[in-house]
């Protein structure tokens, strides 16, 4: 497991405007957040870094942003509408909902309920409850949702010999329903009348706008296999138990790669992507012993896959998927070819011959990177007996570039000359100007927004024309000319 806890990132997050939760002014709305002014610098910085990598450092991947509402069609022939489900189960004692699935087999102890009466007697309630332990117990009761009056005395105990061996409410202990499925597409209608007919789903991914796009970027932009299509996008899942800050929610950013190929090359270019993905991941700072890939078993494999490797990160709760690369095969774009009875073959020109071409699947999340990029970033020291925290983050993906600080407010003229510098730095770099603090504070907000580089104008810079460079990872710092600022960061944020 990372080093860093979750609650600390969060705590970051929010403090230094990263990520705030969604609906936040109305107590939140669950598995929904907002990007601050510093998260969506760093989010969209990570798609800059993924699209220029995969479509503009390439001549064989093409872009795309396909809409998110789509023919109701494309869903019933991906699969989506029969098969996209999770089991469920009810508490039938808190009525909170779980998936069946995240729900662990347990020891259950029976405890029965008491109140003390007047005197040292005690009552029993009547009812009973089932906890791992008395702790559990009590804790159950404290929640209210058993019918017992909180002002009263009341404690449990165990009933002898009453053990249950099984899944019971993560929450209360209570008894779970039946699992039964339910779809995890979002619904709503085109329209003034809600029916069949007008209803349409949030795309709960991005890959089916590629497969319908796929005769029409070929035909437009003259493709032969193997090419591949990029696109980044939002898509929606009701997820039931979203969980463990922006890693699982119910609205995400996906990076997703459709790379088409001729049947009898997928398992090459299928070991080919995971190499690529995988590196692109150390190529932007990511530390190679907090990243691996896990070779999906057979009953793990969607029933289209051929094949799936997923590229693991080691975040805060433990190593879980970061991204996946799947060899798809020929199943979605035959699917499409069914359903619309459209020719979604490809011709072969050297061999005259007509095939479905196979499908290799990068898929990553962009909220996920964002979560591996911040905890693998996140530092902490402790210099001249004082705490520093900051991003280690790569200068390409760091929010804010620069930061430029008068070491003097009461001074004029060194103030104008630091405004100066940050409005030119500004045409190409994002870069701020503060001067609300002492210095060694101004430092510390940089550090931990991951900010690369901080630039002061002291009263030696009148002279000069200088000012003083700090680094973000080493603290050192160096005396550089003002017209020479600009052509070191460009040296120092090259991809």
């Amino acid at each position: 497991m990372n080093e860093v806890k979750m609650e600390t990132l969060v705590s970051l997050c929010k403090r230094r405007g990263i990520i705030f939760p969604g609906s936040d002014l109305y107590n939140g709305l669950q598995g929904t957040f907002d990007y601050g002014p510093i998260g969506v610098e760093l989010k969209n910085n990570v798609k800059k870094a993924w699209w220029r990598s995969v479509v503009y450092e390439r001549d064989d991947i093409e872009g795309l942003d396909a809409a998110i509402l789509m023919h109701q069609r494309i869903w019933h022939a991906s699969g989506h509408v029969e098969g996209f489900t999770d089991p469920l189960v009810d508490c039938k004692v808190c009525k909170k909902r779980f998936r069946a699935d995240h729900v662990e087999e347990k020891d259950f102890h029976k405890f029965r309920v008491l109140i003390q009466k007047e005197g040292d007697d005690w009552e029993d309630t009547g009812q009973t409850l089932y906890a791992e332990s008395k702790k559990s117990a009590k804790a159950q009761l404290a929640s209210g949702v058993f019918a017992i009056p909180q002002e009263k005395h009341i404690r449990v105990e165990p009933v002898e010999g009453d053990v249950f061996h099984g899944k019971r409410c993560p929450e209360c202990g209570g008894e779970l329903t039946e699992p039964r499925q339910f779809n995890l597409m979002f619904k709503t209608f085109i329209g003034p009348v809600e029916d069949e007919a007008a209803l349409v789903y949030l795309r709960p991914e991005t890959a089916q706008g590629i497969f319908v796009n796929f005769t029409n970027i070929m035909d437009t932009m003259r493709r032969k296999i193997p090419f591949g299509i990029a696109q980044i996008g939002k898509s929606f899942r009701n997820e039931i138990t979203p969980r463990n800050f922006i890693f699982r929610t119910r609205e995400f950013e996906q990076m997703e790669i459709e790379f088409f190929c001729k049947p009898g090359t997928d398992e090459e270019w299928y070991e080919y992507w995971v190499n690529e993905r995988f590196n692109w991941y150390l190529r932007f700072g990511i530390r190679k012993e907090n990243l691996r890939t896990r070779t999906h078993e057979k009953q793990e494999l969607a029933h289209y896959a051929r094949a799936c490797k997923d590229v693991e990160y080691n975040f805060p709760i433990g190593w879980s998927e970061l991204e996946g690369i799947a060899n798809r095969t020929d199943f979605d774009l035959k699917q499409h070819q069914k359903f619309s009875g459209k020719d979604l073959t490809y011709f072969d020109e050297e061999t005259r011959t007509r095939y479905i071409p196979y499908v290799i699947e990068p898929s990553g999340g962009v909220d996920r990177a964002m979560l591996a990029f911040l905890a693998d970033a996140y530092r902490e020291e402790t210099v001249r007996e004082r705490p520093r925290v900051y991003l280690a983050l790569h200068p390409f993906l760091a929010p804010v570039k620069a930061a430029v600080f008068p070491l003097l407010t009461n001074r004029p003229e060194l103030v104008a000359i630091a405004k100066k510098l940050t409005a030119d730095l500004k045409k190409e770099f994002y870069t701020v100007y503060d001067d609300t603090a002492a210095i060694g504070k101004l430092y510390r907000r940089q550090d931990e927004i991951g900010t690369p580089f901080c630039m002061t104008v002291d009263v030696e810079t009148l002279t000069d024309q200088a000012v003083t460079i700090r680094e973000r990872d080493t603290m050192e710092q160096e005396r550089i000319a003002l017209d020479k600022v600009a052509s070191r960061l460009h040296e120092k944020f090259k991809m």
